[in-house]
């Protein structure tokens, strides 16, 4: 429930339980309020009171008056404010970022997508995280004042505090540049999320994932990491590690947390070297490459060309083992691979299925990809951001509103 200060009047209960149900309700009067929430018609009407007072809630014309309503007293109908603010979702890979400015509810303003130079300095890279987001919020004609929430995603472990841990290489430090204390003042709720995880969270509020209890929502195109959700409950760890994906470095058959596009490549390069594929072939052309393009062998593999159905056969295996290890660690009941590269992975998980169950001693979960595509951090960033303005950010909102009113 969101939790609304005891001094609004008709108490944190009351209050917050109708600011729940108005979240999801649309239009609705105080006797669908009633029946929602088991409040009482007075209790119910001072809260909805309340909330219209501090313009969270908006009184809409009654029924008689948009001529929908003839005869007796026409209820008074309510929705939610349509200028409650808005909420952000970034997406911060290694190199790219997608900013999203987004109403509370279900509209997205502004969406874009730009590159990001894995060469900056953990500064420069802040400077331009920060860049784009003023500019987002500029495009959707907002302020800073009208952010309610913000969340973002990186290529990292994050505490709960949005702190990445040291990395012996500097990664983590470069990947999440001090961003929780750059944004503290940006907005009310400041969350800084592993990539990952806001894959889990979109995957299962509308992508793979939606109904089921334990899976694993496995980002598997650049390196390997994985959003992990046991009994319905998003396993995060004490620094935010869990599902981290160095421990592919030590696991026989994979060798490494460089994820399915780099394997490709790989497998592709190493097959045309032992000469088990044809360097004539349109596979053994790529090998020359400087870089191996997946989604072209991918698409080669859907077309039945043996060298690509090969390649991808070993791949597969690779990602079984990977699977295999997510399956033993968490017993999910579905892994899901995530991200652009999930588009056309399908001939490898094919191969990969086919093996999986060799690969640990439990019933092997169902390997699916997922339909979110490149999205799929953004969209869990944002409905992060809706989920905080909703608990947290929207109940402060009220209760500024109220205690200027005096």
């Amino acid at each position: 429930m969101a939790e609304v200060s005891a001094d609004l009047g008709t108490g944190r209960a009351s209050v917050g339980a109708v600011l729940d149900f108005a979240w999801t309700a649309g239009e609705f009067t105080a006797t669908e309020v009633m029946a929602s929430t088991s409040l009482t018609r007075s209790t119910a009407i001072d809260a909805v009171d309340t909330l219209v007072s501090a313009r969270i809630l908006r009184e809409l014309p009654n029924a008689r008056a948009v001529g929908a309503y003839r005869s007796g007293r026409p209820a008074r109908r309510f929705a939610l404010s349509s200028d409650l603010g808005v909420v952000i979702g970034v997406d911060a890979g290694d190199t790219h970022l997608e900013v999203t400015v987004a109403d509370p509810l279900e509209t997205t303003l502004v969406s874009h997508r730009t590159q990001l130079d894995p060469a900056h300095a953990p500064a420069e890279r802040r400077a331009e995280i920060l860049a784009q987001l003023a500019a987002a919020i500029a495009e959707a004609g907002r302020e800073r004042d009208d952010v309610l929430a913000i969340c973002i995603g990186v290529a990292a472990p994050v505490d709960r505090e949005g702190i990445s841990p040291p990395h012996p290489d500097g990664f983590w430090e470069r990947t999440n540049p001090g961003l929780a204390v750059a944004l503290h003042d940006w907005a009310p709720v400041v969350d800084v999320k592993n990539d990952a995880l806001l894959a889990a969270v979109a995957e299962g509020s509308q992508g793979a994932a939606v109904g089921c209890r334990d899976y694993v929502a496995l980002l598997a195109g650049e390196r390997f990491g994985g959003g992990v959700v046991v009994d319905g409950q998003l396993l995060h760890g004490a620094h935010g590690g869990v599902g981290e994906g160095v421990v592919f470095d030590h696991i026989i058959g994979v060798g490494s947390a460089f994820g399915l596009s780099y394997a490709l490549q790989d497998e592709v390069r190493a097959a045309a070297s032992n000469g088990d594929i044809s360097r004539e072939g349109p596979i053994g052309r790529l090998a020359g490459a400087r870089r191996v393009d997946p989604r072209a062998v991918l698409a080669l593999a859907a077309d039945g060309d043996a060298d690509a159905v090969l390649v991808c056969s070993r791949v597969g295996e690779t990602l079984s083992r990977v699977v295999g290890v997510l399956g033993s660690m968490y017993d999910p009941a579905r892994v899901i691979i995530c991200g652009a590269v999930a588009e056309s992975i399908e001939p490898v998980l094919s191969a990969a299925r086919a093996v999986l169950p060799s690969q640990l001693h439990l019933p092997a979960p169902e390997l699916l990809a997922s339909t979110l595509g490149a999205e799929v951090v953004s969209l869990g960033a944002v409905a992060t951001a809706r989920r905080a303005a909703q608990e947290r950010a929207v109940p402060l909102l009220a209760e500024r509103r109220l205690a200027a009113r005096g």
